[in-house]
C-alpha cells in the first residue's frame, strides 16, 4: 500500500490497516513529504487496498528510537488511543 501525497508517490517501509484508516512507518524524505502536506493542506490518500484513492488526515505522529509512525484516518474518523 502506498500514499500519494499531492502529486508523488510515497512508500511506507510498513502499513497496519487499523479500523478507519491506516498507521505508517516513514523515514526520511517520505516522511518530510507527509509532514510538509499535513501544515499546507495538501491532499494525501492511500493507493491500492480497500481504502484506494481514499483521502486521508493525519492525526497522530508518534517517534519512537528510529522510528516514526504516522496515523492516517479516512474523512471524519478519530483514533482511539
Amino acid at each position: 500500500m502506498d500514499l500519494i501525497v499531492g502529486n508523488k508517490k510515497v512508500t511506507p517501509k510498513a502499513t497496519r490497516r487499523i479500523p478507519g484508516g491506516i498507521e505508517a512507518e516513514l523515514v526520511g524524505e517520505e516522511l518530510t513529504s507527509l509532514i510538509d502536506a499535513t501544515f499546507t493542506g495538501i491532499e494525501i490518500a492511500c493507493l491500492g487496498g480497500d481504502l484506494d484513492h481514499h483521502a486521508l488526515d493525519v492525526t497522530d505522529i508518534r517517534m519512537g528510537g528510529g522510528a516514526t509512525t504516522v496515523t492516517l484516518m479516512t474523512a471524519r474518523e478519530m483514533a482511539l488511543h
